[in-house]
């Protein structure tokens, strides 16, 4: 279904989503019409000289297994697009099943920042869209600038003793564990040398790409793409992330949309201390409902008979992994406290999947034995079918000579390849360019106790986490307010329970917009288009007859 970012680790959750503003600051050259703050693009970047090559393009569309594969080029650098330097970009599109009826393309993405849009697909997310979408509209999605089958991209290992090399830092990290709460210099300072040497990890990887992989960029492809499938507006759904994706495109090209749904929406006012205690607060009411709606949920699997034992039995375990670890079969180092805040935060995002997994793997654990849970905070740790992606980037690649009528050529410098899963690396690239950070360690320090006093563990864990970004390349983006005159209704779903984007986040989106409407789905967990046919429904009418949504408009399972 429409899950984002259930793979990645809690403890970079908060750069998960909290980073994911990507919210349209002022960039030169961005700017559909000139509107956006500071902007000083022309009033259409297509008719751009420099431009118009990429705009020029079209894809060659050819087979991969169900779907149809075909490669996006766009320049790295939208100030400096004809220096030779690209981004390849996987895209792929299940075709409209009922042609004579097609009345377009509709792009998603599945979120992150770091999710492949083609993998998205062809985990079988066009099948899930209602019919009468599907057979209105191709359903296309791809891999943005920097992550999965991107040409180059991003990862934060550095050569081919990467894994010895992980695996060493990782043993200096256990020798001195950070707590979920560091208080003492000592505590700090190690926060910090981990966080630093994660950075300067990822800048000697990807130094080159990691100015170029923010949000506001990958808009900009968003828009290639819109050319490039011959589309006049952008039909699109975005979730989580893909919020940030959107409103960032709704800003630079607030007349080139048709319609944009929202889902699991991150609001774009907030600085990053702001995030993290709105989204750590929401984790920590996620785990508290699911002490609440157990039993409503999953019944007898529950690992207590009533909401005071499932939270004595929480407490309880992260007491004992905070003085040692729980023994994990088949690993030396076990599980940690931070293992089991993943594994908890992580088994929020789909009650109705995920609850009766986590209520397994938490009575595993009261009977000492942390391998269940463990495998929790792992995430899914199945390997991607790259089948897409390799076939995006190489038989029919649409890269043509620079003169070539049809499209640019590609970077001719080796691309990095990456890892074969980069969305970690990924996920700290785009959170970190894409929202201010401080660079003095003592304003993170400072947020510890706001955090704990908000939401405990979730909050410290969360605030830690950001210490990432300290040493990342600086943008000029600022937290701010909507800005896209002239941008039809946009559709922003907002569910009620959800622990990754609060609602209230999805209530200010929908107010910033212009006549910007808010779904409400009275419900647990992260997002609500796909899991609910009510939420169906409503969006789907949107899509293809631009049918508004009443004000105070919510459905409930």
């Amino acid at each position: 279904m429409f899950r984002t970012a259930a793979r990645h680790r809690a403890l970079v959750l908060a750069l998960a989503v909290l980073g994911t503003t990507s919210l349209a600051a002022c960039t030169a050259g961005s700017g559909q019409d000139g509107s956006r703050p500071g902007s000083t693009a022309a009033a259409d970047p297509a008719a751009r000289p420099d431009l118009r090559r990429f705009y020029g393009q079209r894809l060659d569309w050819r087979p991969c297994g169900d779907f149809r594969c075909a490669t996006l080029t766009v320049p790295r650098d939208y100030d400096r697009p004809g220096d030779g330097e690209t981004f390849a970009l996987p895209v792929a599109k299940a075709a409209t099943a009922v042609p004579g009826k097609r009345l377009g393309s509709l792009v998603l993405n599945p979120g992150g920042p770091g999710e492949p849009g083609v993998r998205l697909l062809k985990d079988g997310v066009a099948d899930d869209i209602g019919k009468g979408v599907r057979e209105r509209f191709d359903i296309v999605s791809f891999d943005p600038r920097g992550v999965g089958g991107s040409k180059p991209a991003l990862t934060c290992l550095t050569d081919d003793r990467a894994e010895d090399e992980a695996r060493e830092a990782q043993d200096a990290h256990e020798a001195h564990e950070v707590p979920l709460y560091p208080r003492t210099d000592a505590e700090r300072a190690d926060a910090l040398a981990d966080a630093r040497a994660t950075a300067a990890a990822c800048r000697k990887a990807s130094g080159p790409l990691l100015p170029h992989v923010g949000t506001d960029d990958a808009a900009r492809d968003m828009d290639v793409l819109r050319a490039a499938l011959g589309e006049r507006r952008l039909t699109y759904v975005g979730w989580s992330y893909g919020t940030s994706l959107g409103t960032s495109y709704a800003e630079q090209f607030p007349r080139r949309v048709r319609a944009m749904v929202l889902d699991g929406a991150v609001d774009p006012s907030l600085d990053w201390r702001q995030r993290v205690l709105n989204q750590s607060a929401g984790f920590r009411d996620a785990v508290e409902e699911y002490a609440d709606s157990c039993a409503d949920v999953v019944g007898e699997a529950c690992p207590g008979t009533t909401p005071g034992e499932i939270r004595a039995l929480v407490d309880r375990l992260l007491d004992r992994t905070r003085r040692e670890p729980l023994p994990v079969d088949g690993s030396e180092e076990g599980l940690d406290a931070a293992g089991l805040v993943s594994a908890l935060s992580l088994s929020m995002y789909t009650p109705e999947a995920q609850w009766e997994g986590l209520s397994e793997a938490l009575r595993a654990a009261d009977g000492g034995d942390g391998t269940k849970l463990a495998a929790l905070a792992a995430g899914d740790e199945e390997t991607p079918d790259t089948d897409a992606d390799t076939d995006a980037d190489t038989d029919g690649d649409t890269t043509t000579d620079p003169d070539s009528d049809t499209g640019p050529a590609a970077s001719e410098e080796p691309a990095s390849d990456g890892p074969e899963d980069n969305s970690d690396a990924a996920l700290m690239a785009v959170d970190c360019l894409d929202v201010p950070h401080p660079r003095d360690a003592r304003a993170y320090w400072d947020a510890l106790a706001p955090a704990d006093r908000a939401a405990g563990v979730y909050g410290t864990s969360g605030v830690t986490s950001e210490l990432v970004c300290a040493d990342w390349p600086a943008r000029t983006r600022r937290p701010h307010r909507v800005h896209a005159p002239g941008v039809p209704p946009v559709l922003v779903v907002g569910t009620a329970g959800d622990p990754a984007t609060p609602y209230d986040e999805a209530v200010s989106l929908a107010r910033q917009f212009p006549g910007g409407m808010l779904l409400s789905f009275e419900a647990p967990g992260h997002t609500g288009y796909g899991r609910d046919a009510c939420v169906d429904e409503k969006v789907e009418e949107y899509l293809v007859s631009l049918t508004k949504v009443r004000p105070g408009t919510t459905c409930a399972p």
